[in-house]
């Protein structure tokens, strides 16, 4: 007898472009997280500061929290798919920038947290699009089956980059890692690339202006007690959390 609800658990994953778009994800993660292993790594070889070593998280997580908002703005006003690939380009020549410093013993860490920052920004404003376009490669009712495996695919990616980029920071050093995480934009590009998008729907109005849009969001947030709670949840925890992330790569220099 067929299993009907494994059926139902693995279904958005036989629609090529949910697929492709899951797999690409995973792969772009893994070489998010490698990324930060050895970013981190970098700084506290170039420098001892823990001032600048901290300052790693803040350039990686600051262009988020400021650009949040506009950024879903962005995916509500331009084409998604356009913006998308705008966005995956800008990290991909960023990485490579990184990278080739890296590899020519010519980065420092002012250079290191500014190519940070800047590959942050490329993921803060393209990341609500990414989120968004979800909709548009499954039907309704496997919706919640597809986040939920966008969900699964995140934490398998949280579980094994930050490792990975250990493993080969430790063999070859972090230019090479930089250079990983730049090739994992490809499998991006390529899923967009092929992707023809077609919109869930059309309207004969003019499009929304930014402005209008941030302020729509903004609205809703105000008069949407449910979201004001997830969001407040959300916030203060990583807020702590953050702390400990920003300060942890300085532990090692104290233990014996």
């Amino acid at each position: 007898m067929t299993d009907t609800s494994d059926l139902s658990t693995w279904a958005p994953l036989r629609r090529s472009l949910f697929r492709d778009r899951w797999i690409a994800s995973i792969l772009s993660n893994v070489g998010s997280w490698m990324q930060d292993t050895a970013g981190v790594w970098l700084m506290t070889s170039l420098t001892t500061s823990p001032f600048l070593i901290a300052l790693m998280q803040t350039a990686a997580t600051l262009p988020m929290l400021f650009l949040g908002i506009l950024a879903g703005a962005t995916a509500d006003v331009f084409d998604r798919r356009r913006l998308l690939i705008f966005w995956q380009a800008w990290m991909l020549v960023l990485a490579l920038i990184l990278s080739g410093l890296t590899l020519a013993g010519a980065i420092g860490p002012l250079q290191l947290l500014t190519l940070t920052f800047l590959l942050s920004l490329g993921n803060a404003m393209g990341a609500p699009a990414w989120q968004a376009i979800v909709p548009e490669l499954v039907p309704r009712s496997e919706l919640p089956t597809a986040i939920a495996l966008n969900s699964a695919g995140f934490n398998l990616a949280r579980a094994i980059g930050p490792a990975l980029g250990g493993l080969v920071v430790a063999a070859t050093g972090a230019g090479v890692v930089f250079s990983i995480n730049a090739i994992s934009f490809i499998a991006v590009i390529a899923m967009l690339k092929r992707w023809h998008r077609q919109p869930l729907y059309t309207s004969a109005l003019p499009a929304e202006r930014m402005l209008g849009a941030v302020r729509s969001g903004l609205r809703y947030i105000r008069y949407a007690p449910a979201m004001q709670a997830i969001l407040i949840r959300a916030f203060v925890p990583t807020i702590c959390v953050s702390a400990l992330w920003a300060l942890l790569p300085l532990v090692h220099d104290l233990c014996p």
